[in-house]
């Protein structure tokens, strides 16, 4: 059964030209505002930003793991 909160009705993106989230149209390359008409995205810039932010803290830190001792071991 569908989740009733993620309905085609609820679903919106962000117009930059109206400046807020709005129900949009949907076509194969773009969608589009259902208010201005306008082009619109997933997020915001400020959004973005801070998705994007929240994203690099949770990524692991450290780099490349460090070579064990592989006595025994053949290269292949």
């Amino acid at each position: 059964m569908e989740n009733p909160d993620r309905s085609f009705y609820s679903d919106h993106k962000f117009c930059a030209d109206c400046n807020k989230y709005v129900s949009y149209l949907m076509s194969l390359d773009n969608s589009y505002c259902v208010e201005c008409g306008g082009a619109v995205r997933l997020f915001s810039k400020a959004d973005w930003e801070s998705f994007q932010t929240e994203l690099n803290e949770r990524r692991a830190k450290g780099g490349r793991p460090g070579k064990r001792n592989q006595r025994g071991k053949e290269s292949a």
